[in-house]
């Protein structure tokens, strides 16, 4: 099962990656880098859909995560997903159902948006792109083209907030003429948590069944 990583934690660590870049972009890529850096958390909830016209095809589902340091909590598709940086427990009230693994992975039939933010990993150019104004926020989008000839992704925009420096969205369009549209629609930043909110309760699931993978 591919990983089940963190929305923007990952995502910005690929700034300065690329190679050949505009220099306009790699200096926005930073700021944006640098901002969420300074925060101590992020809770964040998003839309992620998926949609191909021409296949009639349209996917939409929306999450929160929470997210401190390498630690977080996810929610998406009635599934909750708490990493405490060491293990990964996935619950499923639906199955009544804990899965325990001491990596941070899932299977690969979970729809993640984070399937949005490996691109990187391939390796891509980055230059700006158009200015959107979404809402009374202007939006500064950045195109990331792959290096390699061979990908499954035709180009990436990434839209950043001009005046907070925050992410706005992630749109991936591929090849095959689909596209993933991961928005960020609540962005909250150094909110009290209590010691205890990214670490399983194993109380709160005694009835249920402990799959452990490892």
């Amino acid at each position: 099962m591919r990983n089940y990583i963190l929305l923007l934690w990952t995502l910005f660590s690929f700034v300065g990656q690329a190679q050949n870049n505009d220099s306009e972009a790699q200096e926005l890529l930073n700021k944006v880098s640098a901002k969420v850096k300074s925060y101590k958390n992020l809770i964040l909830e998003f839309k992620y859909v998926l949609e191909n016209t021409e296949e009639k095809i349209r996917q939409e589902t929306k999450g929160d995560v929470a997210i401190q340091g390498d630690k977080y909590v996810l929610n998406i598709l009635g599934i909750r997903r708490i990493y405490d940086g060491e293990s990964l427990f996935t619950i499923s009230n639906e199955d009544e159902e804990v899965t325990i693994s001491s990596n941070n992975t899932s299977d690969e039939n979970t729809i993640t948006p984070s399937e949005l933010l490996n691109f990187y990993e391939d390796g891509y150019t980055y230059k700006l792109d158009i200015i959107q104004n979404v809402k009374g926020k202007k939006i500064q989008y950045v195109r990331l083209n792959p290096i390699t000839s061979n990908s499954e992704i035709k180009y990436v925009l990434l839209g950043i907030d001009i005046k907070t420096n925050h992410i706005h969205n992630l749109i991936e369009i591929g090849n095959n003429g689909t596209k993933t549209t991961l928005t960020i629609n609540s962005f909250k930043t150094n909110q009290p948590v209590s010691k205890t909110f990214f670490q399983f309760d194993k109380n709160k699931y005694n009835s249920y069944y402990i799959n452990r993978l490892d």
